[in-house]
């Protein structure tokens, strides 16, 4: 039985942690080896956005250590990540690089979108508990360091994921100084997110009906719930009773009680906060806490990746339902966009031999089938620019920063004039793998979206053919497609330029 063992290091908010695992396809994978450096990033990164020498210095020593432990555990692979502090610096790339000068060990840092999908993972990585959970009404909270994630489920599906602002240790920052003048910490605290909280749930809850709440991350289960349960599950009220005998300790009691650091008990008042305000605006039965952590999550999206893991839940569909769920904001035609859809794959997958693209560029171009129209909701005029910018702004679970942009790019040059490299470089930093496929994308969805012009879903079948440096699509319709095929000329030149290959229209049958 071949064994990989494998390491998974998180630089958070609060602590630098690794995590290192054995992976097998008979085991999936076990933990091995946990160890925790505590470390605030925070303060610097969220209050002037930059780490002090000494921070970075321990950062590194840190790290060297955990290369040292990798060596001894017979590590083959690493990832580690650096989440919302390294975020919020104003120079992330230089610091990454002196990690990288100093210990040999490359950061790379997640996109809150990213981060948290990660965080999901290593929730869906305990099957049969969330499986059972996720058939009702449930959230997802995941309090971090630097912000909230809230993910709502209904009937397995995945439906709306926000990220808002109001971390543990942003939060602890933001009041130091009224809590030293204030014998009502917690009351501050409510008040400071209520603001969010009622946006959120004006936003997104309205009829929705939300039976249960998983609390993400391992911080309440290595504090305010440290005693063993069977399954972590408590209900409203033994939370309630717990919140009751917390919030109103000082951090020095909390400290002592819990013999943690008195820094690291500064974080329990903010968290339990945050948790008690969203339990009552869900009203919530119960509340599952696995205990699990980002550390989790990263080493079972590489066990997916490398074939030890095979999930029973579909983690890309729920990419594709945030996406729709995200266009239905925006008000985009359900119909148009199936139609779309379904010409934009047949044609990706006609053309795997040229294009050269994976599994992951089909889903990318699924994507920018659903926002491509987006932006009409704020201008009929200027939709390309409009739609860019939505997707730009919009965090959808599970795609990094850069997959981001280069759905927004497609979607922009579906209608907007091409532009070309030199130009198109110095506006957005994009490098030239990700302008090809960009290229790409946005010569696929332009196709596939004049042939649906009309918005009547005319075209009923595509049968897609490759030979040698021609590709046929054979049109299915029993309508009239003259607007269509009338208004394909420049897309048709624009795809043959992109491909270099020869485009044929035929149709199947006329009217």
């Amino acid at each position: 039985m071949a064994v990989t063992t494998f390491a998974a290091i998180d630089i958070g908010s609060y602590e630098v942690s690794m995590k290192i695992f054995e992976l097998s396809k008979k085991i999936g994978f076990r933990e091995i080896n946990d160890v925790r450096y505590r470390l605030e990033l925070g303060k610097g990164a969220y209050s002037s956005g930059t780490l002090d020498m000494d921070t970075v210095d321990a950062i590194c020593e840190i790290l060297g250590d955990f290369k040292r432990m990798m060596a001894e555990f017979g590590v083959a692979e690493y990832r580690a990540c650096a989440t919302s502090a390294f975020r919020e610096l104003k120079n992330p790339i230089i610091v990454i690089e002196q990690i990288f000068q100093r210990t040999g060990i490359r950061v790379e840092i997640l996109s809150n979108a990213e981060q948290h999908f990660l965080g999901y993972k290593s929730i869906a990585a305990i099957e049969n508990g969330f499986k059972k959970m996720i058939q009702k009404g449930t959230a997802i909270l995941d309090v971090g360091g630097g912000s909230l994630q809230v993910s709502l489920f209904d009937k397995d599906a995945l439906v709306t994921t926000q990220s808002l602002k109001m971390g543990s240790v942003r939060i602890r920052e933001r009041l130091r100084e009224l809590e030293k003048t204030n014998t009502h910490y917690e009351q501050l605290v409510e008040e400071f997110i209520r603001n969010d909280l009622m946006s959120f749930q004006r936003l997104y809850l309205k009829d929705r009906d939300i039976k249960n709440v998983i609390l993400m991350g391992d911080f309440l289960t290595d504090t305010i719930f440290r005693e063993e349960r069977q399954d972590n599950i408590v209900t409203n009220k033994e939370f309630e009773k717990r919140y009751e005998n917390t919030v109103y300790k000082s951090t020095q009691a909390l400290a002592e009680e819990m013999d943690i650091d008195p820094e690291y008990a500064t974080l329990i008042v903010p968290t339990m906060v945050i948790c008690k305000n969203f339990i009552d605006l869900f009203h919530a039965e119960s509340l599952w806490m696995p205990g699990v952590s980002l550390l989790d999550g990263i080493a079972y999206d590489f066990g997916e990746k490398k074939k030890f893991i095979k999930s029973v839940h579909n983690f890309e569909n729920d990419i594709l339902v945030a996406s729709k769920n995200i266009a239905k904001r925006y008000s985009t035609g359900k119909s148009h966009i199936q139609g779309t859809t379904d010409l934009a794959l047949a044609i990706f997958d006609s053309m795997k031999k040229v294009h050269g693209m994976k599994a992951r560029e089909r889903l990318l171009l699924q994507i920018a089938v659903q926002l491509h129209d987006c932006g009409k909701y704020i201008s009929m005029g200027d939709v390309a620019e409009c739609s860019y910018r939505i997707i730009m702004a919009t965090e959808i679970i599970g795609l990094s920063t850069e997959e981001r942009q280069i759905i927004a790019s497609a979607v922009r040059y579906n209608t907007a004039e091409f532009v070309y490299y030199d130009k198109f470089e110095g506006e957005t930093g994009v490098d030239k793998s990700r302008y090809l496929l960009i290229a790409k994308l946005a010569a696929i969805l332009r196709l596939a979206n004049a042939m649906d012009r009309s918005h009547y879903q005319k075209v009923k079948g595509l049968k897609a053919v490759l030979k040698d440096r021609e590709l046929s699509l054979v049109v299915d319709s029993d309508q009239d497609i003259s607007l269509e095929l009338g208004l394909l000329k420049d897309k048709v030149e624009f795809f043959e330029e992109v491909f270099g290959i020869r485009l044929v229209l035929r149709r199947k049958r006329k009217m």
